[in-house]
């Protein structure tokens, strides 16, 4: 045998181990009996033995007298972390090969993991105390800061931004509760013509505030492809005929809409579907791809994702909020030095619908 072969016991464990990754042996099935893998590989039974001692040895599959081998119930757990990544990938392959023979291109493909992943998160949401040594954000929904969240950590491995979208004033009062280190907000005050500043002075009274700009952000009509029912405006929602979707209460777009029907003396009872509420503009979207509503209110980020009209309504400011007594620790400092870069701002802009000029300004409420 060649020195630098690998020997048979080996080969035979590392293809059981791929099986196991790639997901075709699953929990509890049985391995081949000691003499057909004998047959099979043209060995000895001690080989086949001894490659099942070291699948044994590393977790992954148990031997028992009269029984055979099994795949253990949970082996993926046992498998160190670049195998586990391995099987991620090769999950990920799979998605995209199935993806691109269906003639999608890879920026619609990129688009459609970043919108499941943005769903996932939303769906996923569960309370769990605050750790101060993650960067915990709490706020209204934007796809920017999903993917900040999910980029931010490859670049600075040792931080994690742990992402709960509960709305601009449910960001606020999660200051204010100290239940997050930093909110995301875009609350628009008419009378000061500014956005988040007034509202930060309201729930967070005599502290000194910071607010970064995250990008300014298109906000507007997402409608189906087309926009068959020709809607323009928003007193165009008043007409029976039209479906709406609407935003959450406490999201900054629901602030923003609510003055703006208030302004045109529109009642929300004129509008058929007003009180149908999702929490994300990707929510949104998804709702009229499905045909429950011809048109809501959102990001163009939101409506590029899911291949659907837009009609702008207006520019707007989304900010991190974020208290003094956070604003100089290394995460959120280094968080603020990755936002201002050329590279960040451009990925941002990539995403559709945002204005980077701005990212990462700081202007600063309070005391």
């Amino acid at each position: 045998m060649n020195l630098n072969e690998t020997p048979i016991y080996q080969q035979i464990a590392e293809q059981i181990r791929r099986e196991i990754i790639e997901g075709n042996l699953k929990p509890g099935d049985r391995l081949p009996s000691v003499r057909q893998m004998t047959k099979k590989w043209q060995c000895t039974p001690g080989t086949v033995q001894r490659a099942y001692r070291e699948l044994a040895r590393q977790n992954l599959v148990s031997s028992r007298p009269g029984q055979g081998t099994h795949i253990l119930d949970e082996p993926i757990r046992q498998i160190n972390p670049s195998l586990k990544k391995a099987r991620l990938v090769h999950q990920a392959e799979k998605f995209i090969l199935e993806a691109v023979t269906n003639s999608y291109s890879t920026q619609e493909i990129e688009q459609a993991f970043q919108t499941a992943l943005d769903r996932w998160k939303t769906v996923s949401q569960q309370d769990s105390e605050f750790q101060p040594t993650a960067l915990e954000f709490t706020g209204s929904h934007d796809v920017a800061v999903n993917w900040i969240s999910a980029h931010f950590p490859g670049q600075y491995p040792q931080y994690e931004m742990q992402v709960s979208f509960a709305g601009s004033l449910g960001g606020l009062i999660a200051l204010a509760e100290k239940k997050a280190v930093i909110a995301g907000a875009h609350l628009w005050d008419p009378s000061s013509q500014t956005y988040n500043a007034t509202y930060v002075q309201k729930i967070l009274p005599g502290k000194k505030v910071a607010l970064v700009t995250v990008a300014y952000r298109r906000l507007g009509f997402i409608l189906e492809n087309g926009n068959p029912l020709g809607i323009q405006s928003l007193s165009d929602l008043v007409k029976p005929n039209i479906q709406f979707i609407n935003r959450q209460s406490g999201s900054g777009t629901r602030v923003w809409f609510d003055r703006k029907l208030a302004e045109l003396n529109i009642s929300p009872d004129q509008i058929r579907g007003y009180d149908n509420e999702v929490a994300t503009h990707s929510e949104v979207a998804r709702q009229i791809v499905e045909g429950n509503a011809n048109v809501g209110i959102g990001l163009e980020a939101a409506a590029l994702s899911y291949g659907l009209a837009f009609h702008f309504l207006n520019l707007e400011c989304y900010d991190f909020i974020i208290p003094h007594e956070h604003f100089y620790e290394p995460a959120i400092q280094a968080l603020l030095s990755w936002l201002k870069l050329p590279s960040t701002k451009f990925a941002i802009s990539a995403l559709g619908g945002y204005d980077t000029e701005q990212t990462g300004q700081i202007r600063w409420v309070g005391e």
